[in-house]
C-alpha cells in the first residue's frame, strides 16, 4: 500500500445508495441578484454529475495544498477515474516511489507532475522511478464550513 502524501482514499460510488437533490431550473448569477424561480427542473444526483464509470471510479479527499491554484483546496472531495485515459494537463492521482499524490501531468518536453502552487517544485520522473497513475480527477466536490 502506497504511503499517502496529499490525499485520503475516501471511499467509492454506491450503486445503492442514491439520493437525489432537485436542482432549480435557473442559474445563480454570480454577479447582481436576480429574481428567484421557484421551479425545479429536476432531479440531480450526484454520481450521475460525476461518476460515468462506477466500477473504475473512487473518491479521495485532499489534504495537501500543492494545487490550490488550480482551484483544488484542503479537504475538497475529488471524483477519480481508473478507466480514463491521462493526457498532457489533465490533473492525475499517481503514485510515484510509494507515495500517492495529486498533480497536473505534463508530458513535453519531459514527464513531470506539476503542482499548481508556487511554493512547490515539479516533480521530475526519471527511468528510475516507480511511477504510476492511478486515475485522472474528473471531478471535485467542495463542502462550504
Amino acid at each position: 500500500m502506497p504511503k499517502i502524501k496529499e490525499i485520503e482514499i475516501v471511499g467509492r460510488p454506491e450503486a445503492t445508495a442514491r439520493t437525489a437533490v432537485c436542482l432549480a431550473t435557473e442559474s445563480v448569477s454570480a454577479g447582481f441578484p436576480s429574481p428567484a424561480e421557484d421551479y425545479i427542473e429536476q432531479a440531480l444526483d450526484l454520481n450521475d454529475l460525476l461518476v460515468t464509470n462506477p466500477p473504475a471510479t473512487f473518491f479521495v479527499k485532499v489534504t495537501g495544498s500543492s494545487m490550490v491554484e488550480a482551484g483544488i483546496h484542503p479537504d475538497d472531495i475529488l471524483a477519480v477515474d481508473r478507466s480514463r485515459e491521462a493526457r498532457h494537463g489533465d490533473i492525475v492521482i499517481a503514485i510515484v516511489n510509494g507515495e500517492l499524490t495529486v498533480k497536473e501531468l505534463a508530458t513535453t518536453p519531459i514527464l513531470r507532475l506539476i503542482p499548481r502552487n508556487s511554493a512547490y517544485e515539479p516533480i521530475v520522473l526519471r527511468e528510475h522511478d516507480d511511477f504510476e497513475i492511478v486515475g485522472k480527477v474528473t471531478g471535485l466536490v467542495r463542502r462550504f464550513k
